[in-house]
């Protein structure tokens, strides 16, 4: 046991000053993290919570998280990334989720990001959604109800905000993808998607 505390420490010392290393811009932009990647699967394999949605569990993995690395990019990146000559332009300040209980078997998640886009000054963007889950305490099949963007700082104007502008997803639109909770513990938690995308948060 002590043996892996000491190795964890050591894996996410390394893994941080890499994250670090790349700005969080090529952090959360599709790269080749290799090494990243191999990081976070020896983390893996020493995960202090294999089931972190166990009700014991839960107060570990709830609260706000700061996504730090995604090894494909994450919705937003990979979109800004298809604009020629336009993606480089993009700043990405901020990208972070709050996760909330919401109930037996549920929980509440916010995903959120901070834009500093070309002329039009500073942006956030919004998914509202929920986690629920079975007999599996890893896996959890998730579901956006609503998106949402707000204009904080328009044009770079310090003083100036506008309302947000919410955009309920109709029930019969809505889309479950599964996300499993591969590592955490009280500093670092890591998601990954069904098609292999690996994210890393660190709790704020």
């Amino acid at each position: 046991m002590v043996e892996n505390d000491a190795t964890r420490f050591a894996l996410k010392t390394e893994l941080l000053q890499r994250v670090e290393a790349l700005g969080l811009q090529q952090a959360l932009f599709p790269s080749d993290g290799e090494q990243i990647d191999e990081i976070v699967q020896q983390l893996e394999s020493i995960n202090p919570i294999p089931h972190p949605l166990h009700p014991d569990h839960l107060p570990s993995l709830l609260g706000n998280w700061q996504l730090v690395y995604a090894s494909k990019g994450t919705v937003v990146t990979r979109q800004v990334a298809s604009i020629p000559d336009f993606g480089a332009t993009i700043t990405i300040k901020r990208v972070w989720q709050k996760l909330v209980a919401g109930g037996a078997g549920k929980i509440s998640a916010s995903n959120s990001a901070l834009l500093d886009l070309p002329l039009l000054g500073e942006w956030q963007l919004r998914a509202d959604g929920v986690w629920t889950w079975g007999a599996s305490e890893e896996m959890a099949k998730v579901s956006f109800d609503s998106f949402s963007i707000q204009a904080t700082k328009p044009f770079g104007m310090e003083s100036w905000s506008f309302p947000e502008l919410k955009i309920p997803v109709l029930e019969f639109l809505r889309n479950e993808a599964e996300w499993t909770t591969s590592y955490l513990d009280q500093e670092i938690r890591v998601g990954r998607g069904a098609t292999g995308n690996l994210f890393v948060f660190r709790r704020e």
